[in-house]
């Protein structure tokens, strides 16, 4: 399995920008996906997550209400809209994707996912 993220850029704040996370394969409805970020100089932190389904997502206290995770299992593509950008999300942003047999699992954790993208910058100028 191969990710591969893009949609990063330099906003100001305020702005709004789209991530797209396209997976290779042909079970890309068999996975979980998660978006986490990495500022310099900062340990990677989730953002959000959705359900192989897409029937369910969770977010990071820091992003929930501006950011919207979503996913189409036609195009094998995950996506992070992030809406009312704050400098505080300048980071680079990586994808990731969880095998699982649960429908419903949202998982949180780095450890929790099997596969990586190598990540899109994001820039949030004040």
């Amino acid at each position: 399995v191969q990710l591969q993220a893009s949609g990063g850029g330099l906003v100001q704040a305020g702005g709004s920008l789209r991530l797209s996370c396209a997976v290779s394969g042909r079970t890309f409805s068999s996975y979980a996906m998660g978006w986490f970020r990495q500022a310099p100089g900062k340990e990677r932190e989730f953002v959000a997550a959705i359900s192989r389904s897409a029937g369910s997502t969770y977010y990071a206290d820091s992003v929930k209400g501006r950011f919207t995770i979503s996913r189409d299992n036609i195009k094998n593509t995950a996506y992070l809209q992030m809406n009312s950008l704050k400098p505080e999300d300048t980071a680079v942003y990586y994808c990731a994707a969880r095998a699982t047999a649960n429908r419903a699992v949202l998982p949180t954790r780095v450890n929790e996912y099997n596969y990586w993208g190598q990540g899109t910058e994001v820039t949030v100028s004040s």
